[in-house]
Order: structure tokens, then sequence, then C-alpha cells
């Protein structure tokens, strides 16, 4: 029995789908509108208007469990949608391969141009800087006494030359003695450079490491801060100088001199020769060696204790007549002129005394300066050398003039004019010493 053929269902079978009716076809004129149903009421279904279309197979109503074989289907055509239109690019213009060859041989040759020019800068700078210091400046080829202690490197004596004035760089100095291989031959030693030397003399000199000689002259009547600044031109520093100059020396030459006076009138004046190792005290051990020579070549201990002096007392007068005169005979005749003036107890008036006090006090000259070393104020000798003195200052003092004068001046002329009296003295002033008398 079918399953619709139960009676009691009273459903109607199904047709087989091929028995199934034709819709049947509605005229337009048998379509009728839908009623119009108040709010609230069930609405009617739609009613679906009958089709012209073929009935649809069976199996699209019951697949049959082996699938009918298909077509292949055809893939979905797109759409053809309207593009928009855009503006028509610009194409770039053809770069020729030749014209890049060109340009870039142009950039290389820039390049080494430019290469060549600094290459060319850096020479000539290099040159420069090997020069003497004294051609740039025009200053004065003084000697600098350079000590270059063991185991300074190339860089340290680089330094040092430069800060002593003797190179103008240590970049130029340093490759110079790289390309010349003599970097680490420079030897240690105490030399005496210039700035007039070049860097090639100078890196020759320290490679053949032969230490130098050189002379120093220290002149009769300078003072003893001339005679610093000598020492310190000769390449020494001022603590080296100083410390020098302060140390307490053991020598017959100060057994008379008080020991709170410095070295005043004791550095002999004359020219010498030290090795360029020799320390500041080596030097003035050398001028002292020299002044104790003169005084036992000359004996002049005797004759200063036959004029009734010590040898202190001895320089210190020296060292007056020194600053007063220079002419031999002169200095005789100005010895028995002070004599003369401390046998009478009057102040020997003598200008360079108060001249050298203002001058170490860093004040104005004035004749009316209080200082014990205005022999113009204070009688008898003042409390020590003012100059070193020279050998003929020194004999004159040991063998003066005979005479009586008491007054002596210097003209303009450069003669020294004696008196006996003051009247006699400013006839000369008036007559030869308009000039020189009138400056303090």
């Amino acid at each position: 029995m079918r399953p619709n053929e139960d009676p009691s269902l009273n459903i109607p079978s199904s047709p087989p789908p091929t028995e199934l009716p034709r819709p049947r076809l509605q005229r337009m004129g048998d379509i009728r509108p839908h009623p119009v149903r108040s709010a609230g009421t069930q609405p009617a279904l739609p009613q679906v208007p009958p089709t012209t279309q073929a009935p649809r197979p069976f199996h699209d109503f019951y697949p049959n469990p082996t699938p009918a074989p298909s077509t292949p289907q055809q893939p979905p055509v797109p759409l053809a949608l309207p593009q928009p239109e855009l503006p028509p690019l610009l194409e770039e213009p053809k770069k020729k391969r030749g014209s890049k060859l060109k340009m870039f041989i142009v950039g290389i040759g820039i390049l080494l141009l430019l290469v060549i020019v600094a290459i060319g800068t850096a020479f000539v700078w290099y040159q420069q800087q090997l020069q003497p210091v004294a051609t740039a400046t025009g200053s004065k080829s003084a000697t600098v006494r350079v000590v270059v202690a063991s185991g300074s490197t190339p860089s340290t004596i680089a330094t040092k030359l430069k800060s002593l004035g003797l190179i103008r760089s240590e970049t130029a100095f340093l490759l110079y003695t790289k390309l010349t291989g003599t970097k680490d031959i420079l030897k240690a030693g105490t030399y005496n450079l210039s700035a007039s030397q070049s860097v090639a003399e100078i890196v020759n000199h320290l490679v053949a490491g032969k230490e130098d000689t050189f002379s120093m002259t220290f002149l009769p009547g300078d003072t003893l801060a001339n005679h610093r600044k000598r020492l310190i031109q000769a390449g020494y520093s001022a603590v080296e100088v100083d410390e020098a100059l302060a140390k307490t020396y053991d020598s017959p030459l100060f057994q008379t001199k008080p020991s709170s006076t410095g070295l005043e009138g004791y550095i002999y004046g004359e020219t010498y020769q030290f090795d360029a190792s020799a320390s500041v005290s080596d030097v003035l051990d050398r001028t002292f060696t020299e002044f104790e020579k003169q005084v036992e070549a000359y004996d002049l201990v005797a004759g200063f204790k036959k004029q009734g002096l010590t040898l202190y007392e001895g320089i210190t007068l020296a060292s007056i007549i020194q600053r007063e005169v220079s002419n031999t005979s002169d200095q005789k005749q100005v010895a028995q002129v002070f004599y003369s003036r401390l046998k009478q107890n009057m102040p020997l008036g003598s200008d360079v005394t108060y001249q050298y006090a203002a001058d170490k006090l860093g004040v104005a000259r004035d004749p009316g300066l209080d200082s014990p070393y205005n022999t113009r104020r204070y009688p008898g000798l003042p409390p020590g050398p003012i100059a070193s003195p020279g050998l003929t200052a020194l004999q004159a003092v040991a063998a003066p003039a005979s005479g009586d004068y008491l007054f002596f001046l210097s003209g303009d002329d450069d003669k020294t004019y004696f008196a006996h009296t003051d009247a006699e003295h400013q006839q000369n002033i008036t007559k030869h010493c308009q000039k020189k008398c009138s400056i303090l």
C-alpha cells in the first residue's frame, strides 16, 4: 500500500511528478486585487501568480543518492564596470647610456681634483711648519737650554719644544720624525737650541746626541735682578734661578758677608763657557770661583784692609764706583773722593745708591727716598753692594788715587769733573752738567 492510501488519513496522495497537473493560466482580466483588511486581522497570504515556467524536475525535490552527471558550469562573466578616465602618464625621458657615463666621469674628475687640492694644501702647510720659528715671527735667534730627560717620548719632546717657542707645530714635528725614521733615535741630553733652526736641524741635533756648550756673559755694573733675567734668557726656569740664588754657598768669598744679605755684587762680571747640562748653581759657583781668583791674584783683601775695609765692604764700595764711572783712572780718583768723605763723616752723596733702592722697591726715583741705601741721606756705606763690580773698580778701592777732592760729577760730554769745594762743584754743574744733572 502506498503511504497515502490509508483511508483514515483522507489525504489525497500526490501524483507522481510526471502526473502533476499543469498550472492553469489565468487571463489578465480574471486577476482580482487583494481585499484590504482592517488592522488587527491576519493578512491573507499573497496569491502567487501562475507561472509559465516548466515544472521543476523530480530530482530537485527528491535528490538521488547517485548524482547525475552535471554539465560543467561556465565561470561567471564579470560585469564590465565603467572605468574612470585617468590622465595619461608622463613617460620619463630615456637617458642615454653615454650621458650617464659622462656624468660619472665628471664626478670622478671633481673628486680627484678635490683630493689633489687637499693633498697640495696639506703639503704646503707641512712645509711651512718645518721652517724656523724666527723666520715667521722675526724674533731673535737666542739659544734656549733644552733638557731632554731619559725616556722622553717624541710627543713629550715636541710639546717641550713648542712651549719653548722652538717649533711651530707639534704635529709637523712628529710627522717629520716618522717620515725620516728618526722617531725612535732622539737622544736624551741637554741642548742649546735656537728659534732660527728648522725642524730638520733640531731633529739632527737631537739625533746626534752631543750635548752643547754655551757661553754666558755677566756684565760688570749689572744688578742681581739683571743677572737673574740673563739666566732665564739662557733657558733656565724662573724657579730654578730663584732657588739657586737663595742657596747658601761655601766659599772664602763670603767669609765677611752678613748672612742676612743676598748675592748682590758677588756674581763676577765675565764671559763664561758652560756645558749645556750645567745647572744654575753650577753657573753661579763658576762666577764665585772666578771672583776668588781675582781677589787672590791682586791681593785685594790686603788692599781693602789697608783702607780700613773688609772684603764685603770693599766689594760694596767698588760696586758704587762701578756704577758711577767706567774709566779706570777716574775710578781711582772717585775712590779717593769717597774715602775723603768717609773720613770726614760726610754722606757719600752718590745718586746711584738711591736709584738702586728705588728700583729695588719699585718706586719712583727720589733723592729724598728714605732708604739705608740712599747715601744722600745717610752717611757711611750702604748695607751692601748695589751691583757686580769689575776688576778695575775693585783695584781702585784697594789702591785709590791721591788727592783731596770732595766732589765729582759726570758731565754731558761723559767726562768726570772733580772739585774741592761745593762752590766749585756748582760751577762744574753749570758748565758741564745741564742734562745729566737734571735726571733723577
